[in-house]
């Protein structure tokens, strides 16, 4: 094998290597236990965690809570600290948004808002972080427990696992069915999946439109936790495989690696206004996809 064909190999595994969960599920002689390569973990099935993802959005969630409850018991008016600042201009900035995408009444829409935005921002900017500091610290702490080095894996970006974004999306689209038919009653949610976009005075001809209308709007009702969830999965997932294939630049030596510390920056810069936009998109959404739930016919 030649050194190049032997480099190529070693970077595919290196990005393989970061692009794989931690992962605790049923092994294949019947027993529990993590996984040692992600085909293993691919057998494990739907039942399998993804520790890594789910520790993560747990920490991120209780620092959310944390920073935001301290500020809370702590706030001065007199007096305001910089953190206290920055708390209350996040809240500001959702409560704006809410109010111009959400003209109804609904105490839960803003904390909602808030929580989605600081939360998935907070799983965003986990990108920021070195490719390999918190993966080599992991890695370390699984050997002194005797494990593998090559089965450690560890993911530090839950919004880059598709089971956190299209799991939230869910969360929020479970949502969205119960205040349709809270708010429209349950025959009036089913109207507006088979009278429209085609109606007619003729009860026979509507008749005929129901099945019509229902491919149509039934897709259009799928596809919101579908693209909500995936798009911030891409381009978060996207933004890391550039930040893993820049690391892999460090180590072809030191002319790459001096075109490396410039992509960095300039990608990390960028990619800074990236984080932002993704939760500015996710919440969006979300407030415009619960307005949307409270809608009546007259409003369409």
């Amino acid at each position: 094998m030649s050194s190049a064909e032997h480099e190529a190999l070693t970077s595919s595994e290196y990005i393989k290597h970061h692009l794989t969960n931690l992962t605790y599920g049923q092994l294949p002689d019947g027993s529990w236990g993590f996984a040692h390569d992600s085909a293993e973990a691919a057998q494990m099935g739907f039942w399998a965690f993804h520790v890594d993802t789910l520790g993560w959005s747990v920490i991120l969630a209780s620092v959310f809570f944390f920073i935001f409850r301290s500020v809370a018991k702590k706030a001065n008016s007199d007096v305001p600290t910089g953190l206290q600042n920055v708390v209350e201009a996040a809240i500001e900035f959702v409560d704006s948004n809410v109010k111009s995408m959400f003209p109804y009444k609904n105490a839960m829409i803003a904390p909602m808002a808030l929580t989605v935005f600081v939360w998935v921002f907070f799983m965003n900017a986990m990108d920021l972080i070195a490719v390999d500091l918190l993966p080599e610290i992991a890695k370390l702490i699984g050997v002194s427990l005797g494990a593998d080095p090559h089965a450690v894996f560890f993911k530090v970006v839950p919004s880059t696992d598709p089971n956190i974004t299209l799991g939230m999306a869910l969360c929020i689209f479970i949502l969205i069915i119960w205040f349709s038919i809270t708010q429209k009653g349950l025959l009036g949610f089913l109207k507006e999946l088979t009278l429209h976009p085609f109606s007619s005075s003729n009860p026979i001809v509507q008749t005929l439109f129901i099945p019509v209308n229902l491919v149509l709007e039934l897709p259009g009702l799928i596809a919101k936790p579908v693209s909500l969830g995936l798009r911030l999965f891409g381009n978060l997932y996207a933004g890391e495989i550039i930040f893993i294939l820049v690391a892999i630049l460090y180590g072809a030596g030191i002319i790459f690696a001096g075109v490396a510390g410039v992509i960095q920056v300039i990608w990390a810069l960028f990619h800074i206004l990236i984080i932002f936009l993704q939760a500015l998109i996710f919440m969006s959404l979300t407030i415009v996809y619960m307005s949307m739930a409270y809608q009546t016919d007259e409003q369409h």
